[in-house]
């Protein structure tokens, strides 16, 4: 079974594109986090951002860029998050890479935690490690 960006790129499942050029496309989220919640993928299947080739990455991050300077003009959104999930521990749904364009507004009711844990950590073991 075939990925389901996969076949919206194929054109089996309609969405509503916002932009496209031979290697990217970026569609409106169905799921719609808030107002104008946007995905950018490749056009090829690659997994995560661990499989995708630079020069992809780097020039689907620049469509990224300008579509998010688009959609807070257009929208009006005075934030916008820029988010990748590589994995499905780290809430990847769809193991197709893709981007999410989330923009913000005052009481749009979106969240994201992140947990102080520098408590159960060891910096300088992290640190040695990845040195």
């Amino acid at each position: 079974m075939s990925c389901v960006f996969c076949l919206i790129n194929e054109g089996k499942i309609p969405s509503k594109k916002i932009y496209e050029d031979d290697k990217v496309i970026a569609i409106l989220d169905i799921s719609q986090a808030t107002y104008g919640h946007t995905l950018v993928l490749p056009k090829e299947h690659y997994e995560n951002i661990c499989e995708i080739p630079a020069d992809l990455y780097l020039h689907l991050m620049k469509v990224v860029q300008m579509l998010a300077i688009q959609i807070k003009a257009k929208l009006n959104a005075p934030g916008i998050n820029i988010i990748n999930n590589c994995g499905e521990v780290a809430g990847q749904s769809v193991m197709h890479f893709h981007v999410h364009i989330i923009p913000r507004y005052p009481n749009d009711n979106f969240k994201m935690v992140m947990t102080d844990n520098s408590k159960d950590i060891d910096l300088n073991e992290v640190y040695n490690k990845l040195k």
